[in-house]
């Protein structure tokens, strides 16, 4: 076993990062030779007081990278030393940076060293206990009573827990009648669309937005429209502006930490919104996954608003865990009521073991001390990010300081944000520049950073060399 020496306090690198560098230097100066055993992932685990989540994660960077094979039953070992002539064939590949790779390969290619670009916690960062204390709870129902489809609208005792945590933001919300189930937000969101809007329909989103709406939208066939984004929400004439123009039927926004910029709506904004949605007959569709990670008092559209216009979203994936698909959107009981039958069409119920293992997780798993030492990590990397960004002369939309998300200026011309992407993926690092966010990929030099995956110093080594080219 070979010594490690973890930093958990103020490291320039996560956990999972740490662990690969330690095991991949000691290959390489053959302290582990060819065919040696590594540890399980629990003695590993154990030993360093890690979650088996971050072994798992390490070990297979390890297997992606050559070094490290897994076979079942005998565990990890060092792979056998390529001759010096055939390094070059057994060295990791970057993926080619296509749409493909971005909308569903991305999340199934865990080979990129440094994900900068990604749009998840760390996994080492999940509720190793919560999750193991639900399961175990889980597997103690009989299986009779988990036998069946479900409910049309999910488990009832979580929708019973999404309800009690909304009325506690000051939205009032009937878990019978109000609160649908969904495998993720981003059901949530095509269900919306495929249920309110048909083909040829305008519709505004934020320009930056959440990149996977924009896919949603132009799968159903919609015209979109942007409105500029800002720090304390929209740009509200321009929206007003582009009602008058073209009559659009929704807006689509992220009220609290936005994706990609980080920003949360202030209250005068929200206000004149909501006076433009009523006044024009506008949906307002609220996407909402990130508010409890978020500093309280930020405004709640569907509560100021009363659900008369507006149809919230909110998910699990930040908090608990993106492998757990369960999401749900809060309505008005008739507008949830074809929600519901939309779902019932294309997908039937969403996953009761799912929802049983999240509602574990809210009631058992300590969920509150959980999502409070996430919401702490993320204000330490953020302060770490932005004083990278901040020595290399980089422009900061937003400072934060919660969420996963920083949005900065990196010094190139919008047309070479591409080049500089594929760039940094040749090396090993995934950014995401601002034109997946943008209606119509409009060209963009802003790039998204996702603080807990940005601290590592070959991400700032490689951009501050692209800088002084």
């Amino acid at each position: 076993m070979i010594e490690l020496q973890l930093d958990r306090e103020r490291a320039q690198a996560t956990l999972v990062e740490q662990l690969v560098r330690a095991f991949s230097g000691a290959i390489e100066q053959q302290a582990l030779r060819a065919g040696a055993l590594l540890p399980s992932v629990r003695q590993l685990a154990q030993a360093e007081r890690l979650s088996t989540f971050t072994v798992t994660e390490a070990y297979g960077r390890l297997v992606s990278m050559g070094l490290v094979i897994a076979r079942r039953g005998s565990g990890y070992r060092v792979a056998a030393r390529a001759p010096a002539a055939h390094k070059r064939a057994v060295a990791w590949q970057p993926p080619s940076l296509t749409a493909t790779w971005l909308l569903s390969d991305v999340f199934a290619d865990h080979s990129v060293p440094i994900k900068a670009g990604c749009g998840w916690l760390p996994n080492e960062w999940v509720n190793e206990s919560g999750l193991h204390h639900a399961l175990r709870s889980i597997s103690r129902v009989p299986a009779a009573r988990m036998a069946d489809y479900g409910h049309p609208y999910g488990f009832a005792p979580l929708r019973e827990r999404i309800a009690e945590q909304l009325d506690r933001y000051g939205l009032p919300a009937d878990p019978a009648t109000n609160v649908l189930l969904t495998a993720g937000a981003t059901q949530a969101l095509d269900l919306i669309v495929r249920t309110l809007l048909r083909p040829g329909d305008t519709v505004i989103v934020e320009d930056p937005g959440y990149c996977n709406l924009l896919q949603i939208l132009q799968l159903g066939g919609l015209v979109v429209r942007g409105v500029p984004r800002t720090p304390a929400g929209i740009d509200n004439d321009v929206l007003e502006q582009l009602v008058i123009e073209h009559s659009p039927k929704a807006i689509f926004l992220n009220t609290t930490l936005q994706n990609p910029t980080g920003a949360t709506f202030g209250m005068a904004a929200a206000f004149r919104l909501l006076q433009i949605a009523e006044r024009y007959g506008l949906w307002v569709v609220e996407d909402d996954v990130n508010r409890e990670l978020a500093p309280s008092g930020a405004p709640l559209l569907a509560a100021m608003e009363g659900l008369n216009r507006v149809l919230y979203v909110g998910g699990f994936s930040k908090t608990i865990t993106p492998g757990l698909r369960c999401g749900y959107v809060v309505a008005e009981r008739d507008v949830l009521r074809e929600l519901a039958r939309t779902k019932m069409a294309v997908g039937l119920t969403s996953s009761a073991a799912t929802e049983r293992i999240v509602e574990k997780v809210l009631t058992e798993g300590r969920y509150a001390r959980h999502v409070e030492s996430v919401t702490e990590k993320l204000k330490d990397a953020h302060v770490q990010v932005e004083d990278r960004m901040d020595a290399l002369g980089l422009e900061l939309f937003h400072r934060p300081r919660a969420g996963l998300f920083v949005w900065a200026r990196l010094p190139v011309e919008p047309e070479q944000a591409s080049e500089l992407a594929t760039q940094a993926l040749e090396d090993g690092i995934w950014l995401a520049p601002g034109s997946y966010f943008r209606p119509g990929d409009a060209a963009s030099n802003w790039f998204r950073f996702n603080v807990p995956y940005s601290t590592d110093d070959a991400l700032w080594g490689f951009i501050e060399k692209w800088i002084e080219r």
